[in-house]
């Protein structure tokens, strides 16, 4: 019992974070749909929005 330990202890982690990345991903798309989009142009703003989010964590704000 303690390898299934282990491995469940390894991969739950994992596990909750892809459902929840579905989950968010579902979403999305919904609402992405609810405004007229397709599911490509909904994938194009994810991107938009991922490389936004990036190059703002990595640039110091000022006030």
């Amino acid at each position: 019992m303690a390898i299934q330990h282990i491995i469940s202890k390894r991969i739950d982690p994992i596990f909750a974070v892809s459902i929840g990345l579905a989950a968010a991903f579902t979403r999305i798309n919904r609402e992405e749909k609810e405004k007229g989009r397709t599911t490509g142009e909904s994938v194009d703003v994810l991107k938009r929005r991922w490389r936004l989010a990036w190059q703002d964590f990595g640039q110091e704000k000022k006030i």
